[in-house]
């Protein structure tokens, strides 16, 4: 069977570190083109812009953007204009607004519209859901902590106004939240860390409804902190390692300690999507953002340089 072909638009670190190994490894997918105005992949013929692509090369039916949410919205609206299916890199837009708008416009257009969130694929997620479908949850602690240099070097949008700042990764955390729990949750609380020079927030405190807490933080260093742990009326349920790890009454229980089964997930979910003519536009996570950003308290810390 022939493999659907993809272009993939936004060449940087994690399309590099991420997606492009996982198209490489696809029995689905042929990674046919690239569009970027910095990056490229070897051996794949590359656009600096996506319209030209999409012009010259009718063939390719999908597009897979891993663009910066505030740039994403007008190049996303162009390849559904152009009747293409979409796979959105997470968070799917700068705000819910947009994502309404292309989600109406891939249902018009008769295409595949994904908002993907691939830590929802780590490998103990699903077994940590079916665990908690039958518990009482008693409470609930998040504790996700990474180094912003790490992980976005030099990248200064970040923390621009529409960058989400420590909501970047935070939101992986609330993509398995809102995945895992049988019940929805919503925010009644939040503290907001901007530095002084900067538009997103470096660190953030939420409180949840049932009990459950979040400290997010983009200043850790040495090893990085991706955990949630609830406490049940059967014992404690921990997911670790960004949900690759899970753990029950702290002892292992399943999962792998390995992150790169994530995006391969997330385009064989597309393929799917594709085979179904079906879309999968989830917000549950963005959200539970934007209400932080709605509630949260304001304070102002040191400066932020990278």
């Amino acid at each position: 069977m022939a493999r659907n072909r993809v272009a993939l638009v936004g060449i940087g670190k994690i399309a590099l570190d991420q997606h492009v190994p996982a198209l490489a490894a696809s029995p689905d997918w042929e990674l046919a083109a690239t569009v970027s105005r910095h990056g490229s992949v070897e051996g794949i013929e590359g656009f600096a812009d996506i319209q030209t692509m999409l012009d010259k090369r009718p063939d390719i039916g999908t597009v897979s953007l891993c663009l910066p949410p505030v740039p994403r919205f007008h190049a996303a609206q162009a390849v559904l204009r152009a009747g293409r299916n979409l796979m959105l890199e997470k968070p799917p837009g700068a705000t819910l607004a947009e994502v309404h708008i292309l989600r109406d416009l891939a249902q018009a257009q008769g295409v595949s519209l994904y908002a993907t969130w691939h830590s929802r694929m780590a490998e103990g997620v699903e077994a940590a859901r079916r665990l908690l479908a039958d518990r009482v949850i008693h409470e609930g602690r998040i504790t996700w902590r990474e180094d912003v240099r790490k992980w976005h070097p030099g990248q200064d949008w970040i923390f621009e106004a529409g960058g989400m700042g420590v909501f970047d990764p935070g939101i992986n955390a609330l993509s398995i939240l809102t995945r895992i729990l049988p019940v929805p949750v919503h925010l009644t609380a939040a503290d907001l860390d901007f530095p002084a020079n900067r538009q997103a927030p470096i660190a953030a405190r939420l409180t949840f409804s049932g009990g459950i807490t979040a400290d997010f933080d983009f200043r850790q260093q040495g090893p990085q902190t991706w955990d949630m742990e609830f406490k049940t009326d059967q014992g404690i349920v921990a997911l670790r390692m960004g949900g690759n790890r899970l753990e029950i009454d702290g002892h292992k229980a399943g999962g792998d300690d390995s992150i790169m089964g994530e995006y391969p997930a997330l385009y064989a979910r597309m393929a799917e999507l594709l085979r179904d003519n079906a879309s999968d536009v989830d917000l549950s996570p963005m959200v539970l953002v934007a209400d932080a950003f709605t509630l949260g308290r304001r304070g102002i810390v040191e400066p932020f340089e990278f």
